[in-house]
């Protein structure tokens, strides 16, 4: 499902990754403009989890829907149904979503797969992964001999870019986010810092402050670049990144991204704050 805040060119990759390595057959479901009607003037994070993880079952169940009518119409029975949906919660999640039976630690966030899910809903979920930590679950993907691209690929929150925008998500903020954070990914990999860190990633703030671009005044967004190490994602630290790499990635994001021209390093460790900012 692309809900229409993916990172750039990511629904065209999990479709390429999924033709190459598994022999099933994929559904590609473009909701883009039904999440976003969604989101409209929504600034709240907690309501952007809400309305994605509603919205989330509500597009799989449409999907479901149009596929047994085919099988039906096919096989001319009506007893093909889609019952099970499966999910890659982890332990991480469930511990920030929702009060676990003898924990008194409070609800962080509502994470869109866990606190975030209509109580009503057509599937019964499984999710095989629900009590482990990341490093475990990339045992198991290595075990299983997923690709390294499968793997080692860096956390994404379920909500997506919707989180990583700060205030209202709309097309615009979308395209200067989604350029802004393609800049930092690519960078990290070319400098071989991609994979020896937990997350690596940019945040579109609610904040414009005047610059100078040529002999022009401007005045536009900020961007802050979020790179964190961390074993499990229960804490985290900020990477003590090398100045010339900082330098390259913000000078091009400033340089490229139009929109731009100003941008920060976060230097917070989780806690006292979260990895992601929303």
């Amino acid at each position: 499902m692309n809900n229409g805040l993916l990172r750039h060119n990511e629904a065209e990759i999990v479709q390429r990754v999924f033709g190459e390595n598994f022999h099933i057959k994929l559904k590609y479901v473009d909701a883009t403009k039904r999440f976003l009607t969604k989101l409209r003037r929504v600034t709240d994070p907690e309501r952007k989890r809400k309305i994605i993880g509603v919205e989330f079952i509500r597009v799989f169940e449409d999907a479901i829907a149009d596929l047994t009518h085919a099988k039906n119409s096919k096989l001319k029975t009506q007893n093909s149904k889609f019952r099970w949906l499966a999910q890659g919660t982890l332990y991480p999640d469930v511990i920030e979503s929702v009060s676990i039976s003898g924990n008194p630690a409070a609800l962080i966030k509502s994470h869109h797969n866990v606190g975030g899910l209509p109580k009503r809903m057509k599937f019964k979920l499984l999710e095989p992964l629900r009590q482990l930590f990341k490093d475990e679950v990339r045992e198991v993907g290595a075990q299983l001999g997923l690709p390294k691209e499968i793997v080692q690929r860096q956390p994404f929150p379920g909500p997506g870019l919707a989180v990583r925008i700060l205030g209202a998500v709309t097309p615009e903020r979308l395209r200067i986010l989604r350029d802004a954070d393609a800049i930092v990914v690519s960078e990290m990999k070319a400098s071989d810092w991609y994979y020896r860190v937990w997350q690596s990633f940019a945040v579109l703030l609610p904040v414009r402050s005047v610059g100078v671009m040529g002999d022009e005044r401007t005045y536009e967004d900020t961007i802050a670049v979020r790179i964190v190490e961390s074993q499990d994602g229960m804490t985290a630290d900020w990477v003590r990144l090398p100045y010339e790499l900082l330098a390259t990635i913000s000078t091009r994001i400033i340089n490229e991204v139009k929109g731009v021209n100003r941008v920060c390093y976060d230097i917070s460790s989780k806690p006292p704050a979260t990895i992601e900012w929303e």
